[in-house]
């Protein structure tokens, strides 16, 4: 009788494990789809996740390899790559129209940071996604399971060692920027959409570039500087239209 008692609690054990594998793998599969369908039509580049796992009952998960393109018209294939970006969800919230983030940890991303006199990369890039969360031409943004849009809220967003890579070739340097630190992003708007996120992120990150750029003006020339505060205005715009209110 202990036999089969230990038998069974040995499957049962192996099932919770399984079924528990099987939905980490399922809402990291979900995600990853998700981030690849929207994602090109939000930045009208390349946007490609390599991978993406997420824990039902901690709510904690891992996005890896998320390669950004650049935007027609510059030299280099990308506009940013972030290795790893970590995320804690709030668990209940998961599957509802409201997701409520904790916290999102990007460590080390790669920037590259082109001009053309006062336009560059960077800000075509905000434009795009400024049209794709909100603008004219929007894109279809994601919906939750009982149809209604996704809104999300970040409490706390921290980026920290970013390196940009200014211009391109052999003239090109790479220079370590700013953290970014932003806190209860969509919490007064009652969740905001993913474009709306991006872009108000991406502000943040415009700026950091900004403060990379200021310090290497002597080495790479002033057009960087006119075109990043360009991109950065823009961006500023662009946020307080979509959100309705100043930042």
């Amino acid at each position: 009788m202990k036999n089969k008692l230990v038998w069974v609690c040995s499957v049962v054990v192996a099932l919770l494990v399984v079924g528990y594998i099987s939905a980490v793998f399922f809402l990291g599969s979900i995600v990853k789809v998700a981030v690849n369908r929207f994602g090109p039509a939000l930045t009208q580049t390349k946007f490609e996740l390599a991978s993406a796992s997420l824990s039902p009952l901690s709510g904690s998960g891992t996005l890896s390899g998320l390669f950004v393109g650049n935007p027609q018209g510059w030299s280099s294939d990308k506009a940013f790559y972030l290795t790893k970006v970590h995320v804690e969800v709030v668990p209940s919230s998961i599957f509802s129209d409201h997701i409520v983030v904790n916290e999102i940890t990007i460590d080390g991303p790669e920037f590259v940071y082109e001009t053309k006199v006062v336009a560059s990369n960077i800000g075509d890039l905000l434009k795009n996604i400024q049209k794709g969360a909100g603008g004219e031409g929007a894109a279809p943004e994601p919906v939750a399971k009982n149809g209604n849009p996704l809104k999300l809220e970040v409490k706390r967003f921290r980026l920290a060692n970013g390196r940009v890579t200014l211009g391109v070739g052999t003239a090109a340097i790479t220079l370590p920027m700013p953290p970014v630190s932003l806190d209860n992003l969509g919490a007064s708007e009652g969740g905001i959409t993913s474009g709306q996120l991006a872009l108000a992120v991406m502000r943040s990150v415009t700026t950091s570039i900004v403060a990379a750029t200021t310090q290497a003006a002597g080495k790479v020339g002033s057009t960087m500087g006119a075109a990043a505060g360009n991109a950065t205005k823009s961006a500023d715009n662009a946020v307080e239209s979509l959100l309705g209110k100043k930042n």
